[in-house]
């Protein structure tokens, strides 16, 4: 049996929750003086940084009920705030993704957001605004223990690839294969034709590129590509070594295996090697199965390289 915990602690832990509420505004009747619910601003936030989720997702990543999430998204649908489109896979299920006046709206919230948390932090020193950060962090390391909590509440988002990005992706291709395992320059050859090609070709119908950022940072990537009309290949997967452990890599396979089944892709197959074992890992998770693999010599080592595949 866990001891008793004081009630003093209690009652310290209730204090600060009262003060911390009233100190960002979620007690007022609209966050950020909008007309929107604290609710409302969590289910618009995850439309604006999830490409096209189902509401089962959405319910699923807040932890909210069924009927309550619902409720919103009617009455963002009143509002002319989301669009639903049927999926390809599955007519039963729909996808919702914001409208211009949803992406309108949300930019307006982040951007009051931003403003209020540097007027609050602008009050304070520089030491002391040191000091706060510092004892945000200790609360979120000693409450969020847990991998899967940590993962959850990481800062991080997801967008799709824009201008320059291709370029940071052979770099750190090439140059953190060559720090972590010694492959030489054709590997970094090989990603720069990779990412060529995919731009000179790319169907945004049937083709994602996904970029994780964390603190305004690119920190991931991935790619899903059309290998033909009923199987998609996924390609460079890649999270830089300070942002591994928050669970970016597994996301950004989801976001793939999301996407692909949406589109009606039937197989999503891979090629890796087999001393990529964090990403091995990941690809096992998501049922992956290993269905071939062969010794080669690439990149000035001796390997084993594996075709993996997904029966969606």
């Amino acid at each position: 049996m866990p001891p008793a915990i004081p009630t003093s602690h209690v009652a310290a832990v209730r204090r600060f929750n009262r003060f911390y509420t009233r100190q960002i505004g979620v007690l007022n009747e609209g966050l950020l003086h909008s007309p929107f619910s604290l609710t409302e601003v969590r289910v618009l936030y995850e439309l604006a940084h999830r490409e096209q989720p189902t509401a089962a997702e959405l319910g699923k990543a807040l932890g909210l009920d069924a009927g309550y999430l619902s409720r919103i998204l009617r009455g963002f649908k009143r509002r002319r705030l989301i669009s639903r489109t049927s999926s390809a896979a599955d007519r039963r299920r729909s996808h919702l993704s914001l409208t211009d006046a949803g992406r309108e709206a949300f930019a307006a919230l982040d951007a009051r957001s931003g403003e209020e948390v540097a007027a609050m932090l602008g009050d304070l020193t520089d030491g002391e605004q040191s000091e706060l950060l510092q004892s945000m962090q200790t609360i979120e390391r000693l409450l969020g223990a847990d991998v899967e909590t940590k993962a959850a509440n990481a800062s991080y988002l997801l967008r799709p690839h824009q201008p320059g990005d291709m370029g940071w992706v052979v770099h750190r291709h090439g140059l953190l294969y060559a720090q972590e395992y010694g492959w030489d320059e054709r590997f970094e050859a090989m990603v720069a034709g990779i990412v060529k090609t995919f731009i000179e070709r790319y169907d945004p119908k049937r083709e994602r590129c996904w970029m994780a950022e964390k603190d305004g940072e690119i920190v991931g990537s991935v790619f899903l590509v059309q290998h033909s009309k009923t199987v998609a290949q996924l390609r460079l997967l890649l999270v830089e070594p300070r942002a591994r452990g928050l669970g970016i890599g597994a996301r950004l396979v989801a976001e793939c295996e999301r996407f692909a089944r949406q589109v009606g892709y039937r197989t999503i197959t891979l090629w890796t090697n087999s001393i990529l074992h964090a990403a091995r890992r990941i690809y096992e998770r998501y049922g992956f199965a290993l269905v071939k693999e062969a010794p080669h010599r690439s990149f000035g080592k001796d390997l084993v390289g594996q075709t993996w595949e997904l029966e969606l």
